[in-house]
């Protein structure tokens, strides 16, 4: 009840606001497509791009373009296998300083009851807590992030896309 009198409060008092925002807290499940897996996510509002671990990846090429093949493991264990063209190579700076070269592919996310096709780079983030970091870019225009609470918007999209 405490989350949704503040939900509800958030969203009536942000100013210039031309639909209601959803809020999210700062960790949330999201959804993948093609594919439709379930991942815990980090809302992160430092970070202007989504990431996503990948198990492993390997660059290739197909039809003359750059191409990415990864697994991603959920949670719950689950592992799926994905094919992407790479979109473009980004530079990352790292939170410990120094620049990072990684692969960014374009992948359908879900997030409460959003859905959009957003760049994601792909690296390995065995070592970190979340399987996916959701960025700026994704959030903006719709989000409000609650920085005390955590898994109180499910994913809901009504997403069919061809895989």
């Amino acid at each position: 009840m405490k989350h949704f009198i503040l939900m509800l409060l958030l969203i009536i008092s942000v100013p210039g606001v031309g639909h209601a925002k959803q809020v999210v807290g700062w960790t949330e499940n999201a959804v993948i497509y093609p594919g439709g897996l379930e991942l815990r996510a980090k809302i992160d509002t430092g970070a202007m791009a989504s990431s996503l671990n990948c198990e492993c990846r390997n660059l290739f090429e197909k039809d003359g373009e750059q191409w990415v093949r990864f697994s991603v493991i959920n949670y719950q264990g689950e592992q799926m296998w994905l094919e992407r063209k790479i979109h473009r190579m980004a530079n990352i700076k790292r939170h410990f300083g120094g620049i990072q070269e990684r692969p960014v592919i374009i992948l359908g996310v879900c997030l409460g009851n959003v859905y959009r096709e957003t760049e994601v780079n792909v690296i390995d983030r065995s070592g970190l807590d979340y399987q996916m970091l959701i960025g700026r870019k994704f959030l903006e225009g719709e989000f409000l992030v609650d920085s005390s609470a955590q898994f109180i918007n499910p994913p809901q999209c009504d997403v069919r896309i061809n895989e």
